[in-house]
């Protein structure tokens, strides 16, 4: 893979064609550009679509950043949404259009309209804002469009690109869907399971997300993060139902928690989402984000009461 750093100044300008093994071509028009260690976090998985008159790149990642650029001139990022990792080419490719869902445009438009998808305050705020700029590249795209669920990039020649609103990891979150091959972003069919830990998260939509992206048929399943490449549906199946049983997993061992009346604080410091160890500066939001999400379901279900403001029971 070629790792010299240039200046690119969009489509006109230098770029780095020499990605070696790291480009995976799925279909004549479809490629994989592989981010380090599989897509995982700060990089992922990009995706290149050449069409006949147009060229878009979808979630460039860091890697496309360290690298330069892309293997083809780019007229077009699609953002599939507003989160730091899948924004840093936005800032490399000066001359493309950004494209992003309307429910996420804020995101590709300012700084601060990203650091509000997460619904940070305060010195959490600023100083993942720093780490934003610093580690990811990001630069805000005031020129950036909104689209809608169903909309179609007509690439040329018969190559297309469709865009699916997945709301719930965020509101815009969307798949893209291109001829046999499917662009998943951040349902990524993890362990971990489903993240709607922010501001701008939402586990019931995430759950109807989950069950329409299911119903998605392809030959390929691309992930931005860690799986990557999935061949064919009936993997993608065993794939995205074990990922969506995290949510029932979840929710059982936060009822188990409330045997005895515990506070949102409580379930914050217990951990139902990451791991003890683990610490960085959104990890205290996403766990009580999580936690109120999944409360909320517990009382519209009555399987939990409020026992005294601010403190909730099993029922």
């Amino acid at each position: 893979m070629g790792r010299q750093r240039v200046r690119f100044l969009g489509v006109s300008g230098p770029r780095v064609v020499n990605w070696g093994e790291r480009q995976i071509r799925l279909t004549p028009s479809v490629s994989v550009l592989q981010g380090e260690d599989n897509g995982a976090y700060p990089s992922g998985n990009s995706v290149l679509v050449q069409g006949a008159s147009e060229t878009v790149l979808i979630d460039p990642s860091v890697t496309v950043v360290a690298n330069g650029g892309a293997p083809a001139p780019v007229d077009a990022v699609i953002n599939s949404h507003g989160h730091e990792d899948h924004l840093p080419g936005n800032s490399l490719f000066a001359e493309a259009r950004i494209h992003i869902h309307n429910d996420d445009l804020p995101a590709a438009t300012s700084l601060d309209g990203l650091l509000d998808v997460y619904g940070l305050e305060g010195q959490r705020r600023a100083d993942f804002g720093h780490q934003i700029v610093d580690e990811f590249s990001y630069r805000a795209r005031p020129d950036a469009q909104g689209f809608e669920d169903g909309h179609v990039f007509d690439l040329g020649g018969g190559v297309a690109v469709e865009a699916m609103h997945l709301p719930g990891h965020t509101r815009g979150h969307s798949g893209l869907i291109i001829d046999n091959v499917f662009f998943l972003s951040d349902i990524d069919l993890t362990g971990f399971g489903p993240y709607y830990g922010d501001a701008w998260s939402d586990l019931e939509q995430f759950d109807e997300s989950l069950r329409r992206a299911r119903e998605v048929e392809a030959d390929w399943y691309v992930t931005f993060h860690h799986k990557g490449i999935i061949e064919g549906r009936r993997t993608y199946l065993e794939m995205i139902d074990r990922f969506h049983a995290v949510i029932e997993t979840r929710h059982r061992a936060m009822l188990d928690h409330l045997a005895e009346p515990r506070s949102i604080d409580d379930m914050v410091r217990h951990r139902f989402v990451y791991r003890p160890q683990v610490e960085n500066v959104i990890v205290e939001a996403v766990e009580q984000r999580t936690a109120e999400l999944h409360v909320a379901r517990m009382l519209d279900r009555g399987e939990a009461v409020e026992v005294e403001p601010g403190r909730y029971q099993r029922a």
